[in-house]
């Protein structure tokens, strides 16, 4: 999203990323006044709501001017960045401020030549003049930015084009198709309204063998996200306040909405898990397996999805505004994940159809991901069920509130080892307690404890995972 404000600045806006969101905090600039700066450049990196983007610039030229410093929250629609772009060279971009705040001025007219339309933005094609109407902030008054009804900025002459346009492609694409040195104006877009995917870049090159993915265990401790906040603390100081926003600001109103719509009920039931740990050690001798990390968590995402295969009627939401129950035949599984920026829960699409090999990569793959902070919107949208591992912080368990429209949310407390009653004598067992919250409105007693007592059946008997299969 760019304007020309004379012959050789253009200006560059906070892009709408297409989720609904209308705000995004600068996290990091990596440029700096007077950088050179090339089309497709990351140029800083924002955080919405729902995650944490990069943000590419769509034009060549020297870095004039940043607008607002780390740490500040934009609205979508105001500039960011002022870049040189007449001659791409430092001498038309002396002695810029690092960083200034805008003062309210009216914006000067652009050319007449130039194409009136959609803007390159951050995600696939533009928002049209004016679009930001679509998404006010509950409590602001509308109003549009001048910025955002001007006419678009030409394409750059030396930019890559496609037709009258600069090839549609998100960032992460884009990003991809640098690392693998693919032309985007190249290739022929399979995306809704011309937008390049993922599968147009790698279908240009000769397919790759898979990484090895490496699953991580996501820790994070209360004083690294004290420590991540805009505060400083001052020796005598007994309190300290922390903004609410970014990921933090959107988890706080998901769970009040959740807690205050959903009537939650929440059944537990403590198992012997000494067989599906043995497994787990067999598991990770398989030279199928080999590359890949297998532990308790994998089994027990396993013996879930076959619990609501056994028992489909759970797989559901509840339409309020139609007042129908949506049986859903497919399960994005969503895997709680503590990171820095706060709780997030990215989801495994279409779990259900997935075999061991394949759950446990897609597993490792969404938990590493998350914990380098890189986990996109779309894998935070439509899951269907959501497991919580509590347990790899020592707890036995707790009441976890469902991901708003979910039906269901287990929460996998510590494996310990405890005396347990085995073939009538007191031995030494690894014991776990599971705890189900679900939506009552959706999902009955019996229902919800039939998919308890399964899932805890099959972790005493992982030869059920084949069985009941």
């Amino acid at each position: 999203m760019t304007t020309m404000t004379d012959a050789a600045l253009a200006e560059f806006k906070m892009p709408d990323v297409g989720e609904g969101l209308t705000e995004a905090e600068i996290l990091k600039w990596y440029v700096q006044p007077g950088d050179v700066v090339t089309d497709g450049q990351v140029v800083c990196e924002v955080e919405t709501a729902k995650a944490a983007v990069e943000l590419p610039i769509p034009f060549n030229g020297v870095v004039r001017e940043l607008r607002f410093p780390e740490g500040t929250t934009v609205d979508v629609g105001q500039v960011i960045i002022a870049v040189d772009v007449a001659g791409g060279s430092g001498s038309t971009a002396a002695a810029p401020a690092a960083v200034s705040v805008p003062e309210p001025a009216a914006p000067e007219p652009e050319p007449e030549s130039a194409p009136r339309g959609r803007q390159p933005v951050l995600v696939g094609y533009g928002v049209s003049e004016g679009s930001t109407k679509r998404r006010p902030r509950k409590g602001d008054v509308v109003a549009v930015p001048a910025a955002v009804t001007q006419p678009a900025l030409a394409p750059e002459p030396e930019a890559p084009v496609k037709g009258n346009g600069r090839p549609l492609a998100k960032p992460p694409v884009r990003k991809l198709a640098k690392d693998l040195g693919v032309d985007l104006a190249s290739l022929t877009p399979s995306g809704p309204d011309g937008i390049i995917t993922r599968e147009d870049v790698h279908a240009a090159v000769a397919p790759a063998p898979e990484p090895v993915v490496t699953q991580v265990q996501v820790q994070v401790q209360a004083q690294e996200l004290v420590a991540a906040a805009p505060a400083v603390v001052q020796d005598g100081v007994r309190e300290t306040r922390i903004p609410v926003k970014g990921v933090r600001k959107a988890t706080a109103a998901a769970m009040v909405g959740s807690a205050f719509t959903a009537p939650h009920v929440t059944e537990f039931v403590t198992v012997d898990v000494t067989r599906t740990m043995k497994l787990v050690e067999e598991l990770k001798a398989d030279k199928e397996m080999q590359g890949l990390r297998v532990n308790p968590l994998l089994l027990i995402a396993k013996a879930l999805l076959v619990a609501i295969k056994r028992n489909p009627e759970i797989s559901a939401s509840w339409d309020e505004a139609a007042q129908e129950i949506v049986r859903k035949h497919y399960v994005n599984l969503g895997i709680a994940a503590a990171t820095p920026r706060g709780l997030i829960v990215p989801n495994i699409k279409d779990a259900h159809a997935k075999t061991l090999p394949e759950l446990a990569a897609a597993l490792g793959e969404l938990v590493s991901t998350a914990r380098e902070g890189k986990t996109s919107p779309g894998a935070m949208q439509g899951g269907t069920v959501t497991i919580t591992n509590v347990g790899v912080f020592g707890v036995d368990t707790g009441t976890p509130i469902l991901n708003p429209g979910e039906p269901a949310i287990l929460a996998v407390g510590a494996i310990k080892l405890q005396p347990w009653v085995h073939k009538g004598k007191v031995k030494p067992r690894q014991v776990t307690t599971l705890a189900l919250s679900f939506d009552h409105r959706l999902v009955d007693g019996e229902l919800g404890s039939k998919v308890l007592a399964d899932v805890a059946a099959i972790l005493e008997q992982p030869k059920r995972l084949i069985t009941w299969a």
